[in-house]
């Protein structure tokens, strides 16, 4: 059962996060165009929404890395960790942004996730730099 739970909770988090990147990006991609700020502002309001957006992300992975630390059977997060909502907000930044200073260390199911979420901030970061080069051609080409 704490298997097939874990694969649930893992497959929620990386849907959802990749469900609120596209969303996030298709919205910036339709509304960047009617903003009348100078075109280079277009491009850090769109830096900072997907900054915002990212941050938002790894708050969903942590509120899943405190879900899996208080169900029996999923895992747990040692080392320098005090089973917090805010640690696991560190180690999920950690994560996501595939820094891994190596201070809290999954065990058990929990370590999935923690290796997807590398996987899925590796793709939406990149996704992100993409989106953004794409805009400055854009907009930088106005000037």
């Amino acid at each position: 059962m704490s298997l097939f739970t874990s694969i649930l909770i893992n497959i929620s988090l990386i849907t959802a996060s990749v469900i609120i990147h596209y969303e996030v990006l298709y919205k910036l991609s339709q509304k960047l165009p009617t903003l009348t700020t100078p075109s280079r502002y277009k491009v850090l309001i769109g830096v900072f929404v997907i900054l915002v957006t990212h941050i938002a992300e790894i708050w969903l992975f942590a509120l899943g890395y405190y879900l899996m630390i208080n169900i029996d059977g999923l895992g747990s997060l040692i080392g320098n960790f005090n089973q917090s909502l805010l640690d696991c907000s560190y180690f999920s930044f950690t994560n996501y942004t595939t820094l891994g200073f190596g201070d809290i260390e999954p065990s058990g199911h929990i370590r999935f996730l923690a290796g997807l979420e590398s996987l899925t901030g590796l793709v939406l970061i990149t996704w992100s730099a993409s989106f953004l080069f794409i805009e400055m051609q854009k907009y930088w080409q106005q000037e």
